[in-house]
C-alpha cells in the first residue's frame, strides 16, 4: 500500500514518442510559447489603455488569466513527461497539478457565466448598465470566483491526500483527481460526496445564470430591430463560441476519465484528453481579440506605434 505524500505515480503514456521526443518536445514548447504571449499580449492591451477599463474587459482580463494559470499547470509536466524515460510524478506534484487543473476549469465556467450575464445586463438592460455593474462589482465577481475556486479545489485535495493508495498507475497524460482516487484501497465515500457536490456547484450552478441570460438575450434579438441583432450577435458570439468550446472539450475528458476507451485510437484519445486545456487558451485571446472592435482597433494602433518607433522616416 501507498501513503499519498511519499509515493510516486507511474502515467501510462501510449504515445511511442522514441527518437522524435525532441521534436514533440519542441513542438509543445512552442505550443505553450504561442498560448503564453498572444494571452500576455491581450491582457497587456486590456491593462494599458483605460477605454478598455470596462467590465466585460476586465472580465475577459481575468478569463486570460485563467488561460495562462491553466495552461502553465499543464505544458511544464507535459514537457518534461515526453522528455523523460520513465514516466513517473511524485504524489505531492501529481496532485498539484490536480489542483491547478481542476482550479482552471472552475474558474473558466465561472468566469464565462459572470460575462453571460454582463451581456444580458448590457443587451437587456442598457440604460441600468452601469450602474447594476460598477467597477467594484466587477472586483467582487472578479475576486469571489478566484477565491471560491481556490478554496473548493483545496478541500479536494485535502481529501485525496489523506487516502492509502493500493496502485500508482494512471492510465492519462497527466494526473486526474478520478482516477487518482480510483487507486485508492481505503474508504472514499466521502470522496464522491464531495465530487457529487463539486460537479453541481461547478457545472449546474454557473449554468443558472448562462440560461437566464441567452434566454433573455434571445427575446430581445426576436423582438427587437435588425441593429439590436446585429449588436446582440457581435457581443455574444465569441463568448458562446468560447463557452461552447470549453464544454465541449470537458465533456469529453469527462467521458474518457469513467469509461474504457482504449479500442480507439490513440492520437484521436490523446487528442480529446488535452483539447480542453490546449485549444482554449489558444482560442479566447484569438478570437475575442478579432471579433471586439476595441481590442481589435487598440492592438492596431498598438502595432502602428511600434513601427514608428522602429523606423523613423515614419514618425
Amino acid at each position: 500500500m501507498l501513503n499519498s505524500p511519499s509515493s510516486n505515480f507511474i502515467l501510462r503514456i501510449d504515445v511511442g514518442v522514441g527518437s522524435l521526443k525532441y521534436l514533440y518536445f519542441m513542438l509543445t514548447l512552442m505550443l505553450y510559447i504561442v498560448i503564453v504571449v498572444v494571452n500576455v499580449c491581450v491582457i497587456v492591451v486590456i491593462c494599458m489603455n483605460r477605454s478598455l477599463h470596462e467590465p466585460m474587459y476586465l472580465f475577459l482580463c481575468s478569463l486570460f488569466v485563467n488561460e495562462l494559470f491553466g495552461s502553465t499547470g499543464l505544458f511544464p509536466f507535459l514537457m518534461v513527461q515526453i522528455l523523460s524515460d520513465v514516466h513517473t510524478v511524485a504524489a505531492p506534484l501529481c496532485f498539484l497539478q490536480i489542483f491547478c487543473l481542476f482550479t482552471y476549469a472552475n474558474i473558466e465556467f465561472s468566469n464565462l457565466a459572470v460575462m453571460a450575464y454582463d451581456r444580458y445586463l448590457a443587451i437587456c438592460c442598457p440604460l441600468q448598465y452601469n450602474t447594476r455593474m460598477t467597477f467594484n462589482k466587477v472586483v467582487t465577481f472578479i475576486s469571489v470566483i478566484w477565491f471560491y475556486s481556490f478554496v473548493r479545489c483545496i478541500i479536494n485535495i485535502s481529501l485525496n491526500m489523506r487516502l492509502t493508495f493500493c496502485g500508482n498507475i494512471i492510465n492519462s497524460l497527466y494526473c486526474h483527481n478520478y482516477l487518482v482516487v480510483r487507486l485508492a484501497c481505503s474508504d472514499t465515500q466521502v470522496n464522491n460526496i464531495y465530487g457529487l457536490f463539486a460537479v453541481v456547484l461547478t457545472i449546474l450552478v454557473p449554468l443558472v445564470p448562462i440560461l437566464f441570460s441567452y434566454v433573455r438575450i434571445l427575446k430581445v434579438c426576436f423582438s427587437g430591430s435588425k441593429q439590436s441583432r446585429q449588436k446582440a450577435v457581435s457581443t455574444c458570439s465569441p463568448h458562446l463560441a468560447s463557452l461552447l468550446n470549453f464544454s465541449f472539450g470537458c465533456f469529453f475528458e469527462i467521458i474518457q476519465s469513467r469509461f474504457d476507451m482504449s479500442g480507439e485510437p490513440t492520437v484521436l484519445r490523446i487528442g480529446l484528453s488535452l483539447y480542453f486545456v490546449i485549444i482554449q487558451p489558444l482560442l479566447n485571446p484569438i478570437m475575442f481579440g478579432l471579433q471586439m472592435s476595441k481590442i481589435r482597433n487598440t492592438c492596431k494602433h498598438v502595432l502602428n506605434k511600434l513601427n514608428c518607433y522602429r523606423d523613423p522616416r515614419l514618425r
